[in-house]
């Protein structure tokens, strides 16, 4: 007989807020709110005193200061927060190597098999949260369930600062009365083709025919019709591989001055390739983004988004030639209009001790850029990554701040 696997969502409760209360003690019982402070701020983090004036992440800074004009309102620091989302993690690997960070607040944790070391999955749950308590000060929700997509909506349910397991021959009657977008993928759209055609909840969807699901959704359906089930098969993959790195900013107003987008677009391509070296990696493909400042619709998904893309002759870990690439992207782009937000990305990841040898020497111009490059490197890890930089970091100011694990980003930096 096979054994049921036990997986453990782990997710700290309003992590940057949490942070924040815990080292200033006048403002634990306040509405904290983390992120951007200026007019086109998101918030990042939401204390639960927050919460309950209807204050949430992702929502507008200025919306937010409307629904909770007293409340206190923090840039944050990046730098406190990987420094406190490492220590939690290093106590997760305590119960098993096979730690899956998800950002840098939650994880997913493979326990199976781990019962004569830390005890059946509820006692081991019971003691990673009194160990994060203890050691870190904050709190963490867990969630426990044989599938990855079970236990993230168990850790949701069982916030604030609890746990939550869902037995494995419990599942289906766990999933049955949630709505359909609790299943990993279901976003707006698809909600409402699916609600259009009369599905309103997870057992809607597990009862139905997959052919049927297939046709409304095309291929996609059947995936969805296997999670509906609970026949989530996805490992904890604690070694994922990274498929692409990128940089991106909302700016405080749209922007049409093209020597400001470029001097953004130098100061992302520098961050972008920074992290590429320090991962050993080239690129082979350049990206960017652009989201124009001309609403089209209501949400944060309203304004038109364009992409461009080229790929290299051979991969690339050149902070000046992606810079020299994206420009060229942007200058073909030819905008007519002004830009909210810029992002540059890079992809087509191979070792970049795998690059192609030349026959010949490289020009001396590349040689000096990639002793410059290296120069730059140390400064970066020394003397933080802003104390010398191409470009002009100010104009890359973001929004808010991310929970994303950033491969290749130096420790203890501050945003």
């Amino acid at each position: 007989m096979t054994r049921a696997r036990v997986i453990l969502h782990a997710d700290m409760d309003a992590f940057y807020a949490s942070v924040e209360q815990r080292d200033d003690p006048t403002l634990r019982g306040r509405p904290v709110m983390v992120g951007g402070t200026g007019p086109r701020g998101v918030i990042s983090a939401a204390s639960y005193e927050a919460r309950a004036f209807g204050v949430h992440s992702a929502m507008p800074t200025v919306l937010a200061r409307r629904r909770c004009p007293h409340g206190v309102f923090l840039r944050g620091s990046m730098k406190r927060y990987a420094t406190e989302s490492r220590r939690i993690f290093e106590i997760f690997r305590r119960f098993t190597p096979a730690v899956q960070g998800v950002s840098l607040d939650e994880a997913f944790l493979d326990l199976t098999g781990t019962e004569r070391l830390h005890g059946a999955p509820r006692v081991a749950g019971a003691r990673l949260r009194a160990a994060v308590r203890e050691e870190v000060g904050l709190a963490v929700s867990v969630g426990i369930a044989p599938v990855k997509m079970v236990a993230k909506i168990a850790s949701d349910a069982a916030k604030p600062d609890g746990l939550l397991e869902v037995a494995a021959g419990d599942v289906a009657t766990f999933l049955e009365p949630l709505p359909v977008r609790r299943i990993w993928g279901v976003g707006p759209v698809a909600e409402r083709r699916l609600r259009r055609h009369g599905f309103e909840t997870v057992g809607d969807l597990a009862r139905c025919d997959s052919e049927r699901l297939g046709r409304v959704l095309g291929p996609w359906g059947l995936e969805i019709a296997r999670l509906s089930r609970g026949r989530d098969l996805s490992d904890v993959e604690p070694y994922r591989e990274p498929v692409s790195y990128s940089e991106e900013n909302t700016f405080a107003r749209d922007v049409s001055d093209r020597e400001v987008l470029a001097s953004t677009i130098i100061a992302h391509a520098e961050s972008v390739t920074r992290r590429l070296r320090r991962d050993g990696l080239a690129a082979r493909s350049v990206v960017v983004k652009l989201k124009l400042g001309r609403r089209v619709a209501e949400g944060p998904r309203g304004y038109p988004l364009l992409s461009r893309r080229e790929t290299l002759p051979e991969a690339t870990d050149d902070g000046a030639l992606v810079s020299r690439v994206a420009i060229g992207l942007l200058d073909r782009a030819a905008l007519s209009e002004p830009v909210r937000l810029l992002g540059v990305g890079v992809t087509g990841l191979e070792p970049a001790d795998r690059v192609q040898l030349d026959l010949f020497p490289r020009p001396a111009a590349e040689a000096r850029r990639a002793r410059l490059n290296r120069a730059l490197d140390v400064i970066s890890d020394r003397f933080g990554r802003d104390a010398v930089v191409r470009g002009d970091p100010r104009h890359a100011e973001r929004a808010g701040l991310s929970f994303q694990i950033k491969r290749g980003e130096e420790p203890a930096v501050d945003d």
